[in-house]
């Protein structure tokens, strides 16, 4: 590994669940002080499992950053959910992310359903630079506490980074001695092509409205080195209908050009060099319950 291991070194796995929108990914890249996680107002803008390594002297926490558990209407949601699922069966603790700026939802409350009787159950209540009422917190925390009784809760906003050393004691109090699984220079498990992807995904979801956002995919078609000036990326974003791919081309190019120009600057700020992005705009057909191209895409469903 690339750093000395003293006695009673701790790391484990955690894996962070909650609803769609809860801040998970914006935690872990609070945490980890790097955009490793694709992070937009969207709900479900992750869709895989994804981790992020935080390490330090005495421990490696492990984040397996979960979609959003949610109510699925087609293949891609089943699939998400499933990825979820598994996280917390090979997870050494759980960390729930909850909204604290709002009582329980009935997606709260499915969530509770899943993670009834697993042990090494944290509860982070996030958001609360959105509270200023004291009195509501506390009835909101007693609220969020029937759902798990006995876990313990931690107050943070992953927005400001408040509560994180807590939050990272409660933690690493719930992990098993042992080395370290990932070098002290590593904080993620997935190569750049795939979180490029995911960037420029986001990016989509910045710029367009209703049921469009939710209705792409993209795929790197080309992630090629250009000795010292950088990286040419090329990719595919997938719609389901001539409609939506005519507003994410936008008149003249015009929106396809602002995804481009969003997704190129998180790229270079996550990657550390300059890019140049090339994006195209195709149209697959109810893709989101195509098992065969989902599992194209990398998602499990459980198809064979």
């Amino acid at each position: 590994m690339q750093f000395d291991i003293p006695d009673g070194y701790k790391a484990g796995y955690v894996a962070v669940v909650g609803r769609p929108n809860v801040g998970k990914s914006t935690l872990i890249n609070a945490i980890l002080r790097q955009n490793i996680a694709a992070v937009s107002e969207k709900p479900q803008t992750t869709r895989s499992n994804q981790l992020g390594i935080w390490t330090q002297d005495m421990a490696q926490i492990i984040f397996v950053d979960t979609p959003g558990i949610h109510d699925p209407v087609n293949t891609l949601g089943q699939a998400m959910n499933a990825e979820a699922r598994d996280a917390l069966d090979d997870a050494d603790m759980i960390l729930w992310l909850l909204d604290a700026s709002v009582p329980p939802q009935a997606q709260d409350r499915n969530i509770a359903r899943i993670l009834k009787g697993r042990a090494h159950l944290v509860q982070a209540l996030n958001k609360i630079d959105l509270l200023q009422d004291v009195e509501l917190l506390e009835k909101t925390r007693a609220r969020y506490q029937k759902l798990a009784p006995g876990a313990q809760q931690i107050i943070i906003s992953a927005l400001q980074g408040a509560g994180f050393p807590a939050l990272k004691e409660a933690i690493i109090s719930h992990l098993p001695e042992g080395l370290p699984f990932y070098p002290r220079d590593q904080v993620t498990d997935i190569y750049e092509r795939h979180i490029a992807a995911d960037l420029i995904r986001a990016a989509a979801l910045e710029f367009l409205q209703d049921e469009v956002p939710h209705a792409i995919a993209v795929r790197i078609d080309e992630y090629k080195e250009r000795d010292d000036i950088g990286a040419r990326i090329s990719a595919t974003l997938f719609v389901e209908r001539e409609s939506q791919k005519g507003i994410v081309v936008g008149k003249g190019g015009s929106m396809i050009k602002h995804i481009g120009t969003r997704a190129r600057k998180a790229i270079e700020a996550m990657s550390a060099r300059s890019v140049y992005l090339d994006l195209r705009v195709k149209v697959k057909k109810n893709w989101r319950s195509d098992p065969v191209f989902l599992q194209q895409m990398g998602y499990n469903t459980g198809k064979k």
